[in-house]
């Protein structure tokens, strides 16, 4: 007699997505009716056309690039999988590409600040452009050169669509409250427009093996070609020219000020957990062989990031009204703590998702939180270079893991993530420092 061993796929409840749905809907539906300040700024129908057009323009086109940037990461370990590439060239793609960031990366929030973040911005989408052609003609596509790009691509998404915006808000004279609100609203977009390639991604993946692969390849060339007019056509005289003399004196104030530091400190932790989050969620789920609904967990994640943008708005103008620096410091404690669980290496899955979830949720709040900050305390003509070179340490630490984490298997994924959950502890010291200076922001005039 034969036995039959029944194996169970473990994928989240469905009431988890109506909850996510619904808590985010109310959360941004009766936020006019908890800030203090009036009238209320994302709702606000006395606000002028002009302002109104401006936000939702360029949301529009974040939301486009956001969608160009999250379809490669879907689509990229079917991709992998497809040409016959291991274990370790799939690594070692991803070392080629935090390299790329590091040596590259870290210095082209300069060069952005120097020659204007809307053509860095349109580079961003030539990019995207160039790999998404260079694979539609190619039938074995490097793996190099599309690592390298898109991981140059990243690099500029990370700071220059922000920089960009908070130059074109300064210029046109808009409300204050209107760019807090583009904060939030840019983490909240971002995380559905990546729920969206998701989508779309599992959408142009049909049964046939050859459209399979053709298929995004092609999507990811049009939506890069409407990118480029987007942004070629969005602000045309915006165009920024500085002189490098003046810069070099803004960076010298730069390097004298702590508060920019603790600042650029605290992103290069976020950023740092971030990546590591992301690269080791799913072999934390699996391990021993479990089971899972992958494509199920991951919107919900992102899911839960959209819950805390929402969250952050109510935090700061709501009945709440913390300090910004405070909401930054208890986000950062939470999500360390939930990281330090994490590192234990629990092995019960639900209690990792929930544990994921409340650590994506804390990232949410988080995100604005600190483009929120560096409006108070960084100038405009310095803020791509302090994202940028923030970064460098961080993508540095994550090249360091790979290679001896992915590669040589010399440091296990809990140590790891103890070392992502002692950067973001790091990352609250910084913030409690920051409230401590109890210093006048850069922008005294334009506090938030």
């Amino acid at each position: 007699m034969a036995v039959v061993i029944e194996s169970s796929v473990w994928e989240p409840n469905p009431s988890l997505f109506v909850f996510i749905f619904l808590a985010c809907l109310l959360s941004v539906f009766l936020l006019p009716y908890a800030s203090r300040s009036a009238p209320p700024s994302v709702f606000d129908h006395g606000a002028s056309l002009h302002s109104s057009r401006f936000q939702r323009n360029f949301l529009l086109l974040y939301s486009l690039c956001s969608v160009m940037e999250g379809v490669p990461s879907v689509f990229g370990e079917f991709e992998f999988s497809y040409f016959g590439v291991s274990r370790e060239q799939m690594v070692l793609s991803l070392c080629v590409g935090f390299a790329a960031s590091l040596i590259v990366g870290s210095f082209l929030g300069v060069l952005s600040d120097t020659i204007g973040h809307r053509k860095f911005c349109l580079f961003f989408c030539i990019l995207h452009l160039f790999v998404g052609i260079w694979k539609r003609i190619t039938a074995h596509p490097s793996v190099w050169v599309a690592s390298v790009c898109l991981s140059l691509a990243s690099s500029i998404y990370s700071f220059s669509f922000e920089t960009w915006m908070v130059v074109e808000h300064e210029k046109q004279g808009h409300r204050e409250d209107l760019l807090s609100d583009t904060f939030w609203l840019m983490a909240f977009l971002g995380s559905a427009s990546f729920i969206g390639s998701q989508v779309f991604a599992n959408w142009l993946i049909g049964d046939d093996l050859k459209k399979r692969m053709i298929s995004p390849s092609t999507a990811a060339v049009l939506l890069a070609l409407v990118g480029v007019i987007c942004v070629a056509r969005l602000w045309r005289g915006s165009s920024q020219q500085e002189v490098f003399e003046d810069h070099g004196r803004s960076y010298s104030y730069f390097c004298n000020d702590r508060r920019i530091w603790l600042l650029a400190c605290a992103q290069a932790c976020l950023h740092f957990s971030i990546s590591m989050f992301w690269i080791l969620w799913t072999p934390i789920l699996v391990a021993d062989g479990r089971e899972l609904h992958l494509g199920l967990i991951y919107p919900c994640l992102l899911g839960a990031r959209m819950l805390g943008s929402t969250i952050f708005p109510w935090l700061i103008s709501g009945s709440l009204s913390f300090r910004t620096e405070d909401c930054t410091l208890y986000a950062f404690i939470i999500s360390g703590s939930v990281l330090s669980v994490v590192a234990y290496d629990y092995q019960e899955i639900g209690v990792l998702v929930a544990l994921f979830f409340l650590f994506q949720a804390c990232v949410g709040v988080i995100l604005p939180s600190l483009a929120r900050l560096r409006t108070m305390y960084v100038p405009n003509d310095l803020r791509g270079g302090m994202i940028s070179f923030s970064l460098a340490p961080a993508n540095a630490a994550v090249l360091l893991f790979l290679v001896h984490g992915g590669y040589y298997r010399s440091v296990s994924n809990a140590a790891i993530m103890a070392f992502a959950a002692v950067g973001l502890f790091a990352a609250a010291g910084c913030m409690h420092v920051l409230k401590r200076l109890g210093k006048q922001p850069y922008q005294h005039l334009r506090k938030l």
